[in-house]
């Protein structure tokens, strides 16, 4: 028995303590249980929820007397006390208090007073309670004294009643003398760092005073603003069986946690991973740290699942999708039990938002596989059920998730504005570019075209840049193919996926135009209209400038009697009309004459860029590879070039001039820049051409020559026929003996052997010189032209020079080059080929032993050449049936004549010098220095 007399005892704390001494009398066991369970509530279930339960008991007091509680915390010297308003202290509240396995929690408090005050014997052995209905204080000294024993000892199970001295505006206190080693100051912050979740859980308190520092709690609806000394936090909730809670921000935007435990309705040691706080009364184990497995546990969490709905829905429809939990490892069994029951309850549950005003479960809705902002909204009418959110979020709850591939299927044949299209591309343009969609999954996107049709594939249509007329003349064309996007659905998107931008330049490069224009002369003439497609091509050549390839030459266009390709017709005003020969013109002719009223709505550039001629066509090919070109003679020219040209320039249609028309057709050609400089381009087909078919008073150009040209006697002088020297030259008129073809090296070889003509040897031996150097094979000739200028049947070319003192000049032909080339052109023999023999005596004589050769060799600085000569008195050769005295032979070995001339002949070859032989000759005759500078 305590024999201890107390001054006053209202809560009965003298039976409290005798019935619990009497217990550990009666049974010894007993005090060591309860010892052993006391240090198991400190070390183990209680350790760091000191402060958690002291606020349950709090608010539970605020309950109890229905009103909001203030909590102050505050450490005085080395005692930490925590006031709290509310209902105070009784004797229930203190026989709860001495006792370790009993609570009396009522109704729906969850912590008034019971087994969780345990935790206070974490930092204190001597806690006292005071409140405005009196004190008890518990003490391990004063037990052990009771108890009569040492050592550790249970120390909540004897309460001693104190006086009650309560700060004012409080009614009751809990005082904890610390532990030596318990930092106070620690406790306290580890505390407010807890405030706000404990404001937040505990909705009967509404200030929480630690030390000075202050927060409050204040409800507005369906939120809850937790005000501390730093910040404000604000959650919005749903309260039902259970509460739900997300953390919001400033602008009401949800803040989904990363992670939390469950709140039974203060912290439990159960990780969870969901996006908003569970607060609930949930069965927990004694201890309260965590969750009590079993089926009243599941049947919870599942109608706490249910509530997790009305928290979602209290959210705009777009900011929901924050609210379902992400995939992840469950951080604990509650957590995996948990989330199922969530996910299961949005899948049945209807919380979406449709794009059409709807709202339904996860199992009704369809998203978009790709994240396409305003995508969504553009499908509304052509997609039930579809919503614009995360794909890869609603996955989770039951959403079926639809391929953007399966979006293009439904958009295939769906009529729309274009406009309503561009906006589509739009949304997808940006997904694309953030490398959320690839480009590659819009293939089959379908496109509208100005024709009126919407056609799957970007790849192949052409993006329209040009005027409004340009593009209903277009429209109105049948091009098979060609694919003109409407202008108002034009967009860069489309540009990416295959699309080509189609000015007036690019259209014009378009195959399916080319293919329409090369065969609008045979469309028009199986009965087709072809004003649609002329006009259109024609308005393009306008618009880039007339600027146009090639190809628009087989535009259909009409002429006077038919329609005809453009580049076979010739303007009503062109002066082609008085050059070409009037059978060109007749009735299947090679050209016609453009219709006069259509050549009047369109100008003279346009046409003519069409192909349409008002002076010689000019042919262009800066990469020619063959003669293909469809020029007169154009594979002959290209043979006579001696590489092929690096780029075509050529004038089409010469052949279609009038043989009486050349001056005038010249005169043409040299009158606009362009004609000009294609007849002035070296080696060019349109000079080599005219040179050798114009027609010149009964002429080709090369078959006259300039006056002042060195061709007299081979060539006529050109008459006068109304052009300049210049245009003369060009035109091919000659001023040389340059041949480019086969018939121009066979009519100077024919010239060369007409009797009636008067040609110089030096021009008769040029003309042969030119022949060899042209490198064709003309043909053999009828007759040559001998050395002496006669024209002979048969004669020798003189290949060697020796031959020429034993023949006379009308034996043999002179050719400075290549004689083996001209005596096969030529069909002759080789002058040293021809028998011959020396049949006079000779004396051989080395060099060394002429003085008189010495001399001049020393005076010329030459060296005497190795070997000699045999010296004739005189020098006799047959040949050909003849004997002839020459000046010097060559066979075997050398021979000379005892003459200045012979000697001189025969050593100047010998040493290499025969340009020098006249020189040497003369210095034999007189070796005076008045010789050499002579």
């Amino acid at each position: 028995m305590d024999d201890i007399s107390e001054p006053g005892d209202p809560f009965g704390t003298a039976r409290l303590r005798e019935a619990t001494l009497r217990s550990w009398r009666d049974s010894p066991t007993r005090l060591t249980e309860d010892t052993n369970v006391e240090r198991d509530l400190r070390v183990g279930a209680y350790r760091d929820r000191l402060f958690v339960e002291l606020a349950q008991n709090a608010a539970d007091a605020a309950m109890a007397g229905g009103k909001p509680g203030r909590v102050r915390v505050s450490l005085v010297d080395s005692e930490l006390r925590f006031a709290n308003t509310g209902a105070p202290l009784d004797a229930r509240g203190v026989a709860s208090l001495a006792s370790l396995r009993a609570s009396g929690k009522t109704g729906e408090t969850v912590g008034r007073f019971g087994v969780g005050f345990a935790a206070v014997r974490t930092v204190s052995d001597e806690p006292r309670v005071v409140s405005v209905t009196g004190g008890v204080v518990f003490s391990a000294e004063r037990t052990r004294q009771a108890a009569g024993i040492e050592g550790d000892v249970p120390v909540l199970r004897l309460p001693w009643p104190v006086p009650a001295d309560v700060p004012p505006g409080f009614d009751t206190e809990v005082r904890l003398p610390l532990r030596d080693g318990v930092d106070g100051r620690a406790l306290l912050d580890d505390l407010a760092r807890d405030v706000a979740d404990l404001l937040l859980a505990l909705p009967w308190l509404e200030e929480f005073d630690v030390d000075g520092r202050v927060w409050t709690r204040e409800a507005d609806g369906d939120f809850v603003g937790i005000r501390g000394p730093e910040r404000e936090t604000r959650w919005l909730t749903h309260r039902g069986d259970v509460v739900w809670a997300v953390p919001v921000g400033a602008d009401g935007a949800p803040r989904p946690l990363a992670e939390d435990v469950l709140h039974a309705p203060t912290p439990t040691d159960d990780g969870l991973s969901l996006p908003a706080r569970l607060l609930a009364s949930v069965p927990v184990e004694p201890s309260r740290r965590r969750a009590l497995p079993g089926p009243e546990l599941a049947q919870a969490l599942k109608a706490a699942a249910k509530e997790y709905v009305g928290l979602v829905r209290l959210l705009p429809s777009e900011q929901r999708f924050a609210l379902v939990p992400a995939p992840g490892f469950p951080k604990s069994t509650v957590d995996n039990m948990l989330r199922e029951e969530v996910l299961a309850a949005l899948s049945v549950a209807p919380w979406l938002s449709t794009e059409d005003g709807k709202e339904v479960s996860g199992r009704q809705a369809r998203v978009l596989d790709v994240d396409v902002p305003g995508l969504s909204a553009l499908l509304v009418d052509l997609v039930p059920g579809l919503l614009d959110g995360p794909a890869q979020v609603l996955k989770a709850v039951a959403v079926q998730v639809i391929g953007i591939e399966e979006v293009l299927d439904t958009l295939t044949g769906v009529t729309r504005d274009p406009g309503w299209w561009r906006e589509l591309y739009a949304a997808l343009a940006i997904a694309v570019e953030s490398h959320v969609l690839a480009a590659e999954r819009l293939d089959g996107l379908p496109v509208p075209l100005s024709d009126g049709r919407t056609l799957p594939g970007a790849r192949g249509c052409l993006l329209v840049e040009g005027s409004a007329e340009l593009l209903d003349l277009l429209s109105d064309v049948d091009i098979p193919g060609l694919r003109l996007v409407h202008p108002a659905a034009s967009h860069p998107l489309l540009e990416r996926l295959g699309a080509k931008h189609a000015d007036a330049r690019e259209l014009l490069n378009a195959d399916q135009l080319q293919d329409a224009v090369e065969r609008s002369v045979e469309d028009v003439r199986s009965g087709l209209d072809g004003t649609t497609l002329a006009g259109a091509v024609l308005r393009l050549i306008a618009d880039c400038g007339d600027d146009a390839p090639r190809w628009v030459g087989a535009l259909a266009l009409p002429g006077t009697d038919t329609w005809r390709r453009a580049d076979e017709l010739v303007l009503p005003a062109s002066p082609l009309l008085d050059i070409f020969d009037e059978e060109v013109f007749e009735e299947d002719g090679a050209m016609d004459v453009l219709d006069e009223d259509f050549a009047g709505d369109w100008p003279q550039s346009t046409l003519e860029a069409a192909g349409v001629l008002d002076s010689f066509a000019v042919v262009v090919d800066d990469e020619p590879h063959e003669p293909d070109h469809d020029l007169p003679d154009e594979e002959a020219w290209w043979d006579s070039l001696p590489e092929p040209p690096s780029t075509l320039v050529a004038l089409r249609d010469l052949d279609l001039v009038a043989d009486d028309a050349w001056p005038a057709a010249l005169r043409l050609l040299a009158a606009r820049p362009e004609t000009w400089h294609a007849l002035r381009v070296p080696h060019g087909h349109a000079a080599w051409w005219i040179a050798q078919y114009a027609v010149l008073e009964g002429a080709a150009p090369n078959e006259w020559r300039l006056p002042d040209a060195d061709l007299a006697g081979l060539f006529d002088e050109v008459p006068e026929v109304g052009l300049s020297e210049d245009l003369l030259r060009i035109a091919g008129v000659r001023t040389d003996l340059t041949l480019s073809t086969v018939d121009e090296a066979a009519d100077l070889l024919d010239r060369l052997a007409d009797p009636g003509r008067a040609v110089s040897p030096g021009l008769a031996t040029r003309a042969y010189a030119a022949v060899v150097e042209s490198g064709v094979e003309p043909g053999v000739p009828r007759a040559v032209r001998a050395a002496d200028g006669s024209v002979v049947d048969d004669a020798l070319v003189l290949d060697v020079p020796w031959v020429a003192g034993a023949l006379e000049p009308d034996r043999y032909v002179v050719a400075p080059e290549d004689p083996e080339r001209l005596a096969d052109l030529l069909d002759l023999a080789l002058a040293s080929g021809a028998p011959a023999e020396v049949t006079s005596e000779g004396e051989y004589a080395p060099w060394a032993e002429l003085p008189a050769l010495k001399l001049v060799a020393d005076q010329l600085g030459i060296r005497l050449p190795d070997g000699g000569v045999l010296v004739h008195d005189p020098l006799t050769v047959r040949i050909q049936g003849a004997e002839h005295d020459v000046q010097w032979w060559s066979d075997d070995r050398l021979h000379a004549a005892d003459t200045s001339e012979g000697l001189a002949r025969a050593f100047a070859w010998a040493a290499g010098r025969w340009p020098d032989r006249h020189l040497i000759t003369a210095l034999l005759d007189d070796p005076s220095p008045r010789t050499l500078l002579a």
